[in-house]
């Protein structure tokens, strides 16, 4: 009884962390993130609906990371997305996994892959 209990609370637990990763939208994207020695700082408008840009870091200050419009697919977002340390364009999932956080992974079209944990700066 108590190995079933475990896994049905286990289901539960899955099951808030895939519906909070589905209640995020681009909008949530809104406001500064700090990725290593960078902060990126994200708002609504330019030609994709939402710019973030470099707002400080060692090299790319003031460069648009945001390529193409961000698309849900279905409990993450898709879209093209320059990488601030070296400018390369991926095509990027991200998700959100909790309110202070956006975990994005993408590759190059030549293969490159990266992947990295943006943290709201408060």
């Amino acid at each position: 009884m108590k190995k079933i209990a475990t896994l049905a609370l286990g289901a539960v637990a899955a099951g808030m962390v895939a519906g909070a990763a589905l209640a995020a939208s681009v909008d949530d994207m809104v406001g500064k993130w700090k990725w290593q020695d960078f902060v990126v700082e994200c708002a609504k408008g330019g030609p994709n609906g939402i710019s973030c840009k470099v707002a400080s870091g060692p090299k790319n200050v003031g460069m648009e990371m945001v390529m193409s419009p961000i698309k849900q697919d279905g409990d993450h977002f898709v879209g093209k997305v320059k990488h601030p340390a070296n400018g390369m364009i991926y095509n990027t999932k991200m998700s959100m996994p909790d309110k202070d956080s956006w975990k994005l992974d993408g590759c190059t079209d030549s293969g490159a892959c990266a992947t990295g944990t943006f943290v709201r700066v408060k």
